[in-house]
């Protein structure tokens, strides 16, 4: 999904047009001159010319598609770029310095991908917009894998695991020592279930940060073999296809962290 197409990730938006139609410097101008006019001079009825006529711009231009097309959507795509930037640096300025040197490589061979497949005369115009379009999407996934991954580690890094099991092997040994129905039983008990969930709980995000590894992996893996390939293909959907499975599996991985992001959430309050 591009940025065309979403405000957030996932949340579709459309362009304010009537914004547009309104706060423009043509528009404000031609308001504020007209008010001055008449106030200048006293004659009313340029105010009220002038107002009728903003009635009747403000009631046909943000649904005209000419302007939409010519004017409104091109500055709604602009505004787009630049939130996407500033979204982008931010990520990119909160990532550790080894994940910094990761996405600038993996934007490169972004850049490489996109002025070779511009130079492939199989390409249309169209379908190279659209897979240019993907292997932004995809910069901005890398991004975010780099910062679920950054979490994971730094969170690890808190969970001492030889601890915990050391500890659940103590509150294990009280368990099966002490008699049935002894308060100390109880309290072993459980201790030793919250120690084996916090087990459990680090294992989970292990293997959540491995996986997220691995898509980081497959994206800079997959891009390089575009880079080399790229300039042979003669059937522009390979790319398009390539990009598509890519973007699929981000999502898998997405999807199966969310629950891990929430416990981590609710640890740190």
């Amino acid at each position: 999904m591009s940025e065309r197409d979403t405000s957030a990730r996932g949340k579709p938006s459309e362009p304010p047009y009537a914004k547009y139609a309104f706060a423009n410097p043509y528009n404000l101008s031609l308001l504020v001159g007209a008010g001055s006019a008449a106030l200048l001079t006293g004659h009313w009825w340029v105010g009220l010319c002038a107002v009728a006529a903003e009635a009747v711009w403000m009631l046909f231009a943000p649904d005209s598609r000419l302007l939409q097309k010519k004017w409104f959507d091109p500055i709604w795509e602009g505004e787009q770029q630049e939130a996407r930037k500033a979204r982008q640096a931010a990520k990119f300025n909160a990532l550790p310095d080894a994940e910094k040197e990761r996405a600038l490589r993996l934007r490169d061979q972004q850049k490489r991908i996109e002025k070779m497949a511009q130079d492939n005369a199989s390409f249309s115009v169209d379908l190279l917009s659209s897979d240019i379009a993907k292997l932004e999407d995809l910069v901005d996934d890398f991004l975010d894998m780099a910062q679920v991954a950054s979490r994971y580690e730094a969170y690890l890094k808190d969970m001492n695991l030889v601890e915990i099991e050391k500890d659940i092997t103590r509150y294990s040994n009280q368990v099966d020592k002490l008699p049935v129905g002894d308060e100390r039983r109880k309290v072993a008990q459980k201790n030793l279930e919250v120690l084996l969930s916090r087990k459990d709980r680090y294992l989970e995000l292990r293997r959540n940060l491995q996986t997220a590894r691995g898509q980081m992996d497959l994206m800079e893996n997959t891009f390089r073999l575009l880079s080399d390939e790229i300039v042979g293909m003669q059937n522009p959907s390979e790319l398009g296809a390539r990009l598509d499975e890519l973007r699929e599996g981000v999502a898998a991985v997405r999807e199966t962290s969310r629950e891990t992001e929430r416990y981590m959430q609710g640890t740190t309050r």
